[in-house]
């Protein structure tokens, strides 16, 4: 048995959890914009009395909240001065929201960009005074999945000098290494 597998088969660091994929998130809005776009079409003018803005609100809520979690989380994880050293259970629970986060922000994305597209079609009234709160949307979806990345970039812990060079003798001690 390699050092790779695990005694019950199959690769230990599968469950790892890793930085968040971009074409995750392109997949995720590029989906909820086609499904976006075939119900608008299909029942705009028989369900929707206008698009509200409160998830608008939420959205951009959430966004700023996440921003300012990314610059404190920062400067606690470099020991800036003035600053309390952080929790690791806390910047486990920033990762785990900056991950769900990012991809709400980009389901959010793909679907407000999916109406959009298809309200700037559309000439009528409705559709006209429908625009503003699509627009937003997509904005601050787009806001959202930028905070949500920052967030989970400031939760990692920058590499020091001595990680490196044990890195370094961990590679020398490893069967197989001359």
């Amino acid at each position: 048995m390699t050092q790779a597998q695990s005694p019950r088969g199959g690769d230990p660091d599968r469950f790892r959890l890793g930085p968040t994929r971009v074409s995750t998130l392109v997949v995720a809005a590029l989906a909820a914009a086609a499904l976006a776009w075939l119900l608008v079409s299909a029942f705009y003018y028989d369900v929707v009395p206008g698009l509200p803005w409160l998830p608008v609100i939420t959205l951009a809520g959430l966004t700023v909240l996440e921003a300012y979690a990314a610059i404190n989380t920062r400067s606690r994880i470099e020991r800036r001065p003035g600053r309390d050293p952080v929790n690791p259970l806390l910047v486990a629970r920033f990762v785990v929201l900056a991950k769900a986060s990012a991809l709400a922000g980009a389901i959010f994305l793909g679907f407000y960009a999916g109406i959009t597209g298809w309200l700037f079609i559309e000439d009528t009234n409705a559709a006209i005074e429908d625009r503003p709160a699509a627009i937003t949307g997509l904005v601050a979806s787009l806001a959202l999945v930028a905070a949500a990345l920052w967030l989970e970039r400031s939760c990692r812990v920058p590499e020091q000098e001595d990680d490196e060079d044990r890195e370094g003798t961990d590679r020398k001690n490893r069967p197989g290494h001359r």
